[in-house]
């Protein structure tokens, strides 16, 4: 137990800025409390819909998640992630402006599982919207330029109802439309050998990708929950 601002917080409390958004939050979605084992919290940044994150480029919208990461961090929180792996354009000003460690973005995985890989192997990238995905997003994490990318842009419900920012989401139309862009990215780079997904509404698709693709696949879901362990390391009995 830890004393915060008078409050007792439990745990290694992980603060999450959540986008704007009124789409379903399903199991496993970054945004549903129940997918952690481990405490959050959460802060609405207001106006930061999912189109203007995406698809605006996130214009005009770094002090107001400056000013929210600050709140979660004085209700305790002792790390700051996102809902949107757009956010990566802000991790820079983010850590800076922030006084506990800060990852933006599921994208910040990639050098990672790159690292891992054998030698003429690489990691692949399934994002929500690929047209909007620029240079500035991939170096803001780490990620190198000729990063292969698919996106679920072409589907018919992910991309729509995410970004549409619409009340009612098909799971089932969803995960075909990752399960596609799971195959295209293989199919266009037989190369790739472990797949990162920079969506943080994509971890409830996570397990269909892998037993389709036959390859290790990563999210914001593992990301964080690797980050959290090391806030509180296991403590093993020892003479």
């Amino acid at each position: 137990m830890i004393a915060k601002g008078g409050k007792q917080v439990y745990g290694a409390p992980i603060g999450v800025l959540m986008l704007e958004a009124q789409f379903p939050r399903i199991p496993g979605d970054m945004g549903n409390a129940e997918t952690w084992p481990f405490p959050v919290l959460y802060k609405v940044v207001r106006a930061a819909s999912p189109d203007r994150i995406v698809r605006q480029g996130a214009e005009g919208m770094l002090d107001p998640f400056i000013a929210a990461g600050r709140e979660l961090i004085g209700q305790g929180a002792e790390l700051i992630t996102t809902n949107c792996g757009f956010l990566a354009v802000f991790q820079r000003e983010l850590g800076a402006a922030l006084s506990v460690p800060v990852a933006t973005s599921a994208l910040m995985q990639v050098p990672l599982v790159q690292a891992m890989l054998p030698p003429g192997k690489r990691v692949g990238l399934i994002t929500i919207s690929r047209s909007s995905l620029t240079s500035e997003h991939l170096e803001g994490a780490g990620c190198p330029a000729d990063l292969a990318i698919v996106g679920t842009d072409d589907g018919a419900e992910f991309t729509r109802a995410i970004l549409g920012n619409e009340m009612t989401l098909d799971v089932a139309a969803s995960r075909e439309d990752l399960l596609t862009a799971a195959k295209a990215l293989c199919d266009a780079h037989p190369q790739v050998a472990a797949i990162v997904l920079e969506c943080t509404n994509m971890p409830p698709y996570q397990g269909d990708i892998a037993q389709a693709t036959g390859l290790p696949v990563f999210s914001i879901y593992d990301y964080v929950c690797w980050l959290q362990s090391g806030l509180r390391p296991r403590r093993f009995p020892i003479a």
